[in-house]
């Protein structure tokens, strides 16, 4: 976890993980800066009410009821493909 804390910290691009986000921190700060907020909002932010109760309505209109799409969403922290993953059994 250290290890990690301390990448997020202080990137290095000339030694990077992932060659092409290297090359864009590198050659376009503003567009990977616009890229990064995207991510985190997309998939480290808390889900709103709102996109919640959309997230139960998508995995209903699959044939699921409203319990138990909330119930496996919830279980897989929002993550519908997960949540449709566990209600059938896969």
């Amino acid at each position: 976890m250290m290890s990690l804390q301390a990448l997020l910290c202080s990137p290095e691009p000339n030694d990077p993980q992932d060659a092409q986000v290297a090359k864009m921190y590198l050659e376009n700060k503003p567009e990977f800066d616009r890229t990064a907020k995207f991510w985190v909002e997309q998939y480290a932010s808390p889900k709103s009410d709102t996109s919640k109760e959309d997230a139960v309505g998508r995995v209903c209109e699959m044939g699921f009821d409203k319990e138990s799409a909330r119930k496996a969403l919830e279980k897989h922290k929002w993550d519908e493909q997960a949540a449709v993953n566990d209600l059938l059994g896969m």
